[in-house]
């Protein structure tokens, strides 16, 4: 089974910096998180993957994990920025090269207080599901 990692990662970034909503309201989205970048920004964490096969098809589910950082004093900026990134990404189309029938949605967020107190984090998970075109 080939790995999703990578062509979803991509097509997650592709969509968020493609929404000019979300853009600006951000200073980027991230892989690699520059030094001194400006806040608010919404940076790729972890991608997990367990295979999902069918009977006639190979698949995947996935977990994408995002984090929007923000300095905002309390969470009314983050949290404004996560109900973009739904807007963009909760059970709505994503192409990710190699994989058909690819499906996702919002599985859960977390807001939390970085240990620098004037930061503000939260985390959210997409649950993906693709099936691996055939070859």
């Amino acid at each position: 089974m080939t790995s999703a990692l990578w062509p979803l990662q991509r097509a997650v970034y592709a969509k968020l910096t493609g929404h000019q909503p979300l853009m600006a309201l951000v200073s980027g989205v991230y892989d690699e998180v520059p030094e001194n970048v400006a806040h608010p920004y919404v940076s790729i964490g972890s991608i997990t993957e367990d295979v999902d096969d069918a009977h006639n098809a190979r698949g995947l589910e996935a977990m994408v994990v995002l984090h929007v950082w923000s300095k905002y004093r309390g969470y009314r900026e983050a949290s404004e920025i996560l109900t973009v990134l739904d807007a963009v990404l909760d059970r709505k189309p994503l192409d990710v090269d190699g994989f058909t029938d690819v499906s996702i949605a919002h599985r859960q967020h977390n807001a939390m207080r970085d240990p620098d107190p004037d930061i503000r984090h939260i985390n959210v998970s997409y649950r993906v599901w693709l099936t691996k075109a055939e070859e």
